[in-house]
């Protein structure tokens, strides 16, 4: 039940505040006033949109909060009610709304799965979608005693179209493949011929390097030794040198200092010739550098397939891995195209079974819904002559190819037939129904769903084309309904009016060049006013 509802700085509507009565509750005022734009923030409260520039302006937000109080369906439903405090913000400059829930910050999804149990919005909207056959089938699976049946065949469908999408997406490939095959085994035979390793050329232009430099050491060393041992070995030489100049100390003491330097330099010979030898133009371990010509050779392998194919020796290699997939793709895709087929059979074999499930319960859940709609109009006013029917079409959802065992797959859906009158072949529901029989469907579709849940009923100007006795009848079963359901009435009526419990006056005022929508509740006074005012009288 929804206790209180309070509006803030939304539309023309400043600050509202309702507090309804469990039974029913009546909008009323002039046209215009603003009494469905009270609905529409109980819309926005459980999760429909709302446009930005509805925000008052001059505020930086709009505000809808509320308190519902629930039934606790512990202890069999006698557990202690409990409240709900749904709070909604919209941004004004964003756009982007705000959804609390007890206080704590919710989203929008988990409010729409509480819509279900807090409102049932019935409006003039709700008369023309009636008239949509895709409406009315979702009507008859709304009273499907066991949802499970539809789960099933939306479960059974994905499973089919899931095998579909997979034998598509196989057959393009196949298709796609099978134009490039002669391409892609030139690929490969050029690449086999080669048969490029991951990495090759750069482990090939090191060891390129490795083999240069080498060399250099090689011609260094044969041309240190060249200076160190030719023709005049120059250890030789010193050692020549140094007897020389111990000859001329005996003359000048000073060479004597000159004498033992070469000397010393002759020492350093002996042990630099010893350290050249000991070079060697190769490392050990370094045997399998291998030379230059058969590296270069092997490089220009390389770079002409690169040149051929267009790409780098790294492309080339994860090339070849796919041609080569691809390939043995082509030689071996035709085990999975028969294994997809048979997934595909399976699936449309669960799927038929899923529909007639379904069309089952459709029929079954035709036959009592016609009957209990037909109780409920009979009270609304219609002859008791009348009768309701769904009429099946099928519809296409499942069509299997070419040699399948499952053919075309239909699902029968139901569209609203009636006939108002004796003597008349029934007629689909949208090519005969006048305004005031379509206001009577929806307080009667309106009154059969309720009996499944515990919502706030809200019926604005479901009376609409609705007059003399017919308006008594409609108003006594509002009443019946008031007992067992709250009710939120807008009307323009005042003998649906005065049935209410509580009584609100929706008005527009003008202050200071200002527009301003307020909601009051009527005492009794105001009240007789207001019917007054609604039959065309003036108060007295």
């Amino acid at each position: 039940m929804l206790e209180l509802l309070r509006i803030r700085d939304l539309a023309l509507i400043e600050d509202a505040e309702l507090e309804f009565a469990p039974g029913m509750n009546a909008l009323t005022g002039e046209t215009g006033a603003g009494k469905s734009f009270i609905v529409r923030a109980i819309d926005f409260l459980t999760g429909e949109p709302m446009s930005a520039d509805l925000v008052r302006p001059g505020k930086d937000k709009a505000v809808v909060e509320a308190v519902f109080v629930l039934q606790n369906d512990a202890n069999g439903g006698g557990g202690p009610p409990e409240e709900l405090i749904i709070r909604r913000e919209l941004s004004a400059d964003t756009g982007r709304s705000r959804v609390f829930v007890n206080d704590r910050l919710g989203s929008l999804d988990a409010l729409r799965e509480l819509r279900a149990g807090l409102v049932l919005h019935t409006s003039q909207h709700g008369q023309q979608k009636l008239l949509q056959p895709v409406h009315q089938a979702r009507i008859l699976d709304a009273f499907l005693p066991d949802q499970a049946v539809l789960a099933g065949r939306d479960a059974a469908l994905s499973a089919v179209r899931a095998v579909q999408a997979a034998r598509a997406e196989l057959a393009a490939r196949v298709d796609g493949l099978a134009r490039q095959r002669e391409f892609l085994e030139f690929q490969r035979a050029e690449i086999s011929k080669v048969a490029p390793l991951p990495g090759e050329e750069d482990d090939l232009l090191g060891r390129k390097a490795a083999l240069k430099e080498h060399e250099l050491l090689a011609e260094a060393r044969t041309r240190a030794l060249e200076s160190l041992l030719g023709e005049a070995p120059l250890a030789a030489q010193v050692a020549e040198l140094s007897r020389t100049l111990a000859q001329l100390a005996v003359f000048d003491p000073a060479f004597s200092q000159d004498k033992d330097q070469a000397e010393d330099f002759r020492h350093q010979l002996a042990g630099l010739e010893t350290r050249i030898r000991r070079l060697t133009p190769k490392d050990e371990g370094d045997d399998d550098i291998g030379d230059v010509d058969a590296i270069e050779a092997r490089l220009f392998e390389l770079a002409k397939l690169k040149r051929k194919l267009g790409k780098g020796l790294d492309e080339i290699v994860d090339l070849g891995r796919q041609v080569e997939e691809n390939l043995s793709f082509l030689d071996s895709c035709a085990l999975d195209a028969r294994r997809l087929e048979r997934d595909e059979a399976e699936a449309a074999a669960r799927l038929a079974q899923a529909l007639d499930a379904l069309n089952a319960a459709r029929a079954a859940a035709a036959d009592d819904l016609c009957a209990r709609l037909g109780r409920e109009l009979s009270g609304l006013g219609f002859s008791e002559h009348a009768r309701v029917e769904f009429a099946f079409e099928p519809v296409e959802v499942y069509s299997g190819p070419p040699g399948s065992p499952v053919g075309v797959l239909s699902e029968q859906r139901g569209r609203l037939f009636w006939v108002p009158n004796p003597g008349q072949p029934p007629r689909p529901l949208d090519r005969i129904a006048s305004g005031g029989e379509l206001s009577r469907f929806v307080l009667a579709l309106a009154s059969l769903r309720a009996e499944a849940a515990q919502p706030t009923l809200i019926f604005d100007e479901v009376d609409a084309g609705i007059g003399g006795h017919t308006l008594n009848r409609v108003g006594e079963r509002l009443v019946s309904l008031a007992g067992r359901r709250q009710m939120i009435l807008i009307t323009h009526w005042p003998q649906l009016a005065r049935l209410a419990e509580r009584h609100f006056l929706v008005r527009k005022d003008v202050l200071d060049g200002l527009t301003f929508t307020g909601c009051v509740r009527l005492g009794a006074p105001e009240i007789e006013a207001e019917l007054v005012r609604m039959t065309g009288g003036e108060p007295g």
